[in-house]
């Protein structure tokens, strides 16, 4: 089968030049990504980024197929995406791979909770880039999903998930999200369990398939040195291969844990505790998400210069590491508290988390805090724009969520805006410490934290 031309045409150098100059001229060549967003001819949603720093181009198709959507089959979302490249219009996974390789092209797939992503970068010489192209519609337009394939890597997932036990700190993740989460789609394991993963087969992958990896459920990030032209041809392109079809329902909102204010002990023979803590936080496009961005970069999103490392590592010495942060999702995501600590001070180190982010929630930072914060936040964000793939995640982030799309040019100026009673506002409407669902995989505290023991 033949590759087939999709691009003919190409901005030249003089007008890349041309570009460069004006962007200059406009004070506009070191700010954030100019994001151009269309609908192409078959419906699919696109957002495009030019970048002239390398002859590359990088692109995702990103999917609202994440585990949440895996119903009765937990780990069927992700063993979708992990077969997706295993075959496709008739030619196997070597076949599919070559394509790929014979245009120095790179192809990944993967898949979170609330999405499924398919990436591929390419050079932006027409011919390769065009075949690039052509290969991936094959792969999300036609796959044969091939029964070994499905059977092999539904082993492999099986082996990882054995292994895993092993890991307190992957059983802490997993006992907490089940644990806030209860029936939601959230607290469905996106690796699944043994009896569900045993119980897959072709056929639910290949309904799977058929049901969400569809035009409607779709949106394309595209970044790199190509024109406006070009950009629309690919989308096309693109939209063309993908079956029609419609985005799901929206996913339900997840209320409050049933477990709050808990704390679940998992017992585990090591040297330290893996503590999670946290309750269910907010949603993408909140408005409060700046606020308290910035406030979790004072508790605990700054290092090691973070209120929590201050007083778990360096007043008391009960953590080496100690983070917080919000996961805003489609829908409500976590605020999560993540460290491990001395076994025999685990209830004093409980004590000082829930104290700590108390007392930021109720008093509030100081001004050299927020100061800081306001600084280290701007003055670094630049470097998390650096190269396409960085763009590339922020575009199709925002394509997903459906955010402005000044979101990135907004938002050093948004964190600027962040006061003290905003802060303060926004984490008394989003925290409750008293709440918190605290999970603990170690040794028991010889001085006893209250607990409900069990295997999760």
């Amino acid at each position: 089968m033949a590759p087939r031309r999709i691009l003919s045409t190409r901005t030249g150098l003089v007008a890349g030049l041309l570009v460069l100059l004006a962007l200059a001229a406009s004070g506009r060549a070191a700010a954030t990504p100019d994001i151009r967003h269309w609908t192409a001819d078959e419906g699919l949603e696109v957002y495009f980024v030019r970048t002239t720093a390398l002859p590359m181009v990088d692109l995702e198709l990103t999917f609202d197929a994440g585990s949440a959507r895996d119903g009765e089959h937990p780990g069927l979302a992700r063993l979708t995406s992990n077969v997706l490249g295993e075959g496709a219009a008739g030619l196997d996974a070597g076949a599919i791979a070559r394509r790929f390789e014979d245009q120095g092209a790179r192809f990944s797939a993967s898949s979170d909770r609330d999405s499924a992503s398919v990436r591929l970068r390419t050079l932006n010489d027409p011919e390769t880039m065009s075949a690039a192209v052509e290969a991936l519609s094959l792969v999300v337009g036609e796959p044969d999903f091939p029964g070994a394939a499905v059977d092999r890597e539904r082993q492999r997932m099986l082996t990882a998930l054995r292994n895993n036990r092993q890991d307190p700190g992957y059983r802490a993740q997993e006992a907490f999200w089940e644990a806030l989460y209860g029936d939601h789609p959230y607290g469905h394991p996106p690796g699944g369990t043994e009896e569900s993963l045993n119980a897959l087969e072709r056929a639910d992958v290949r309904g799977f398939y058929r049901d969400y990896y569809v035009r409607g459920n779709a949106t394309l990030a595209i970044v790199g040195d190509l024109s406006r032209a070009e950009a629309e041809a690919i989308a096309n392109h693109l939209g063309e291969s993908l079956r029609p079809g419609a985005a799901p329902e929206p996913l339900p909102k997840p209320g409050p844990s049933v477990r709050a204010g808990e704390t679940i002990h998992i017992p585990f023979d090591s040297s330290q505790s893996h503590v999670m803590m946290g309750q269910v936080g907010y949603a993408r496009g909140n408005e409060d998400h700046f606020a308290l961005y910035t406030a979790n970069h004072i508790l605990g999103g700054s290092g090691l210069v973070s209120r929590l490392a201050q007083q778990m590592r360096e007043e008391r010495g009960l953590s080496y590491s100690v983070g917080s942060r919000f996961t805003p999702m489609e829908r409500a995501g976590p605020f999560l508290i993540s460290t491990q600590i001395r076994s025999d001070r685990t209830s004093e180190a409980l004590e000082v988390l829930r104290d700590t982010v108390t007392s930021l929630r109720n008093e509030g930072p100081e001004p050299d805090e927020r100061e800081r914060a306001v600084e280290n936040i701007t003055g670094s964000f630049p470097l998390q724009l650096a190269g396409n793939r960085n763009i590339l995640a922020y575009v199709a982030n925002i394509a997903f969520h459906d955010l402005p799309l000044d979101y990135l040019e907004r938002f050093p100026e948004r964190i600027k805006e962040v006061d003290r009673e905003a802060m303060v506002a926004a984490m008394q409407q989003h925290l409750e410490p008293e709440s918190f669902v605290t999970v603990i995989v170690g040794p028991r505290d010889a001085e006893g934290e209250t607990a409900d023991e069990g295997e999760q």
